[in-house]
């Protein structure tokens, strides 16, 4: 089932999305976990530099909200006067369309999603934010 609307008489209404099967959403969940693991926090953290008030990732991770799941980096602000010492941004968002396949976003810098692949398996969603370079934390 996809999210689309469809017109009921002169309504519109908006149809649900598909929720993921739980295998699916565990399979999801540890493949994700092996490209962090050994791919995206090897990249991206490295250690804060000195006498800098640079933000700088201190963590990757995935989590689900609602039905999408997305790639998450946690970034520290070292500045004592910050107000916040960390703040969280998504950089990848998959969005389950039924039959075992997927929607890929990447956030864009107008501060929106911006859905660049189509109907892509688990394998093929993890290849492309491995080496494409728009899901970058």
């Amino acid at each position: 089932m996809n999210n689309s609307k469809k017109v009921v008489g002169h309504r519109l209404i908006k149809v649900p999305k598909a929720k993921a099967p739980e295998g699916l959403t565990l399979t999801l969940e540890k493949q994700a976990k092996i490209l962090i693991d050994t791919v995206l926090k090897p990249a991206h953290i490295t250690p804060q530099q000195e006498n800098t008030n640079l933000n700088h990732i201190v963590d990757i991770y995935s989590k689900w909200q609602g039905h999408y799941f997305y790639f998450c980096a946690e970034y520290h602000y070292p500045d004592p006067k910050a107000k916040t010492p960390s703040f969280e941004t998504k950089f990848a968002r998959l969005d389950y369309v039924g039959d075992i396949r997927f929607n890929l976003s990447y956030m864009g810098r107008t501060g929106k999603w911006e859905k660049i692949f189509i109907d892509l398996t688990i394998d093929e969603c993890l290849d492309a934010i491995q080496n494409q370079p728009f899901f970058y934390p």
